[in-house]
Order: C-alpha cells, then sequence, then structure tokens
C-alpha cells in the first residue's frame, strides 16, 4: 500500500511541476530565458527548440537576446519569434537578436490571469486523475485480498489528504503567479 502512496505522491508532484514550467512561460513584463523555450524553430526541415540552436540571455529585466550560434539560423530563429503567439517584436543585427519586452497593458495582464487559472484547473485535473488512479489500486488490492478493507479506507483517507495538500499547494502556486503577473 505504501508503494501505491509513493508513486502518486511522484505523479502529484510531477503535475505541480509542470503547472510551475508553464507558469514559466507566461509573460509577466520581466524578461526571462522560459519566455522563448516553448518556441520551435524550422531549422532545415527539422522543427528544434531556440534554445538547442542559439544561447539566450537576459542582460536586462527588459531585454532578451538570442544568439544562433548558425548564422544562416538567424531569419529562421527571427520568424518563430514572430509567429509565436507571445507577441514579440524581435530585431536581428546580424550578430545577435535583441527582443525588449514591452509593459503589458492591464487588458493583457487579466488575459494572462485567465490562462493561469486555467493552467492551474488543469493540474488540479491532472491530480484529481492521479486520486482515481490511486484509489483504484487500492480497491484492486483489497480485492486480491493484498490489503483488508480497514487498511483501503486508511489509504483513500490518506490518498484523499495528499490531494487535498496538492491541491491547496497548486491555489499558492497559482496565487504567486497572479500577484506576479498583476504587479506593474
Amino acid at each position: 500500500m505504501q508503494s501505491v502512496l509513493d508513486d502518486g505522491k511522484k505523479r502529484m508532484a510531477g503535475a505541480i511541476a509542470a503547472l510551475e514550467k508553464e507558469f514559466g512561460k507566461l509573460r509577466t513584463g520581466r524578461a526571462t530565458t522560459a519566455l522563448v523555450d516553448g518556441i520551435v524553430v524550422d531549422y532545415y526541415g527539422t522543427p528544434t527548440p531556440i534554445n538547442q540552436l542559439s544561447s539566450v540571455s537576459v542582460p536586462d529585466s527588459k531585454t532578451l537576446t538570442i544568439q544562433p550560434w548558425d548564422k544562416g539560423a538567424f531569419g529562421a530563429v527571427e520568424k518563430a519569434i514572430q509567429t509565436s503567439d507571445l507577441g514579440l517584436n524581435p530585431v536581428n543585427d546580424g550578430k545577435i537578436i535583441r527582443i525588449s519586452i514591452p509593459p503589458l497593458t492591464e487588458e493583457r495582464r487579466k488575459d494572462l490571469v485567465k490562462v493561469a487559472k486555467k493552467y492551474t484547473e488543469d493540474a488540479k485535473i491532472a491530480l484529481r486523475n492521479v486520486r482515481r488512479d490511486m484509489n483504484d489500486m487500492l480497491k484492486k488490492m483489497e480485492k486480491d485480498k493484498d490489503i483488508s478493507e480497514d487498511d483501503k479506507k486508511r489509504g483513500e483517507s490518506d490518498v484523499q489528504k495528499m490531494t487535498d495538500d496538492f491541491v491547496k499547494k497548486s491555489e499558492e502556486v497559482l496565487g504567486l503567479k497572479e500577484k506576479e503577473i498583476l504587479e506593474i
């Protein structure tokens, strides 16, 4: 029974980690390399993540610089950034691509909060799916006579407590991200 709980805890922690990674891609008016992590460049016909064909750095809080290692990739990188849904405008000087991060409008901030809430809801769904899987495993273990009915009830109680803790954690992560987005 402990292995079921340990496995479930690992999977729930993974759901929170995935949520935090998604939040890293949300623009908050501050430059961060995570903004371009999700951008895929068509590099000679092969879809390649931007951070695998260039160095991405943050010289200051409002600027992002991208320096492709291959001079032939500049156009593809620039095009990928422009076609991404980030609303960023890259400036290519032939040596480096600079992206100025404009301040967010109030309307855009509210939209980003909605997106953050959607990501959090997706994480909660993942947590509930893990809870269901764990409870199913406990029921199967009881059916196979590996554990008693009391152990199953105790296990289900532990699973629910763990789920509640991780849901609370997801809400805390959302609260921090919301505060960061709305901060001017």
